[in-house]
């Protein structure tokens, strides 16, 4: 039976996306109740988060049946590829409508309401306003680093997809030039460009990651620079004449 057009199906994703917020929100929760030295709370919203995980996934048992595995012995290998092929089909798209549709459109929200609202409400509301832009213009800078985050888990799942067919994964090489090697987060994947800098953080463009005062952290998940690593990109295949 096709759901695909359902109310039925709508509600589901609705459904598979509350509970997933629900999880990271309380495990969000756990770990600041932790830090507080409330331990039993922590450990309540913890618990609550793996019992939404446990709701989210039969929400997504039901969007996607192709995807559920009743005994894996029996199936073939074919069988096991194309269940493998779907997961990195589904994640490709997922990562792809985030770094080509949701946040370069957040991003340009965000400019507007910085350049509009809050610039407008600073007339009256100096103090207030001058907060209101600050986060709006955190939001855009937040909003770019993120798109080509998600832009690089889409290309990691499309090669690992092509790697199930056969295909050899591209040759990745990190620059040697300290003015364009750019370094990733290996907690969170934001790609730090040195011909970008980061100047929310009062990072000038044009400044090579070893040129960063080690204090400095990640804009995005506040990890210590010394938990970035080169970032190898993909090396342009030359084809001959």
């Amino acid at each position: 039976m096709d759901l695909s057009n359902s109310n039925t199906a709508k509600n589901l994703e609705a459904a598979f996306g509350g509970e997933s917020m629900a999880n990271r929100k309380y495990l969000f929760f756990a770990e600041v109740t932790k830090q507080l030295g409330m331990k039993e709370l922590s450990k309540l919203f913890k618990d609550t988060a793996n019992q939404e995980t446990e709701h989210a996934f039969a929400h997504f048992r039901l969007m996607h049946p192709e995807l559920v595995v009743d005994d894996v012995d029996s199936l073939t290998e074919e069988q096991k590829k194309s269940i493998a092929a779907r997961c990195l089909q589904l994640a490709v798209e997922g990562e792809t409508y985030e770094y080509e549709t949701m946040y370069p459109g957040f991003a340009q929200e965000a400019r507007a309401d910085r350049d509009g609202k809050a610039e407008e409400e600073f007339k009256t509301q100096e103090e207030e306003s001058r907060e209101h832009a600050d986060m709006f213009r955190k939001a855009t800078h937040n909003f770019g680093l993120l798109t080509s985050i998600e832009h690089h888990h889409a290309r990691q799942y499309t090669v690992a997809l092509e790697a199930l067919d056969g295909k050899t994964a591209p040759e990745k090489k990190a620059s040697d030039d300290p003015k364009t090697q750019k370094w990733i987060c290996r907690q969170c994947s934001m790609i730090y460009d040195p011909v970008a800098g980061d100047p929310d953080s009062g990072i000038a463009p044009g400044t090579a990651f070893e040129d960063i005062p080690e204090d400095w952290h990640c804009p995005i998940c506040n990890a210590t620079k010394k938990t970035f690593t080169p970032y190898e990109e993909e090396q342009e295949v030359a084809v001959a004449a």
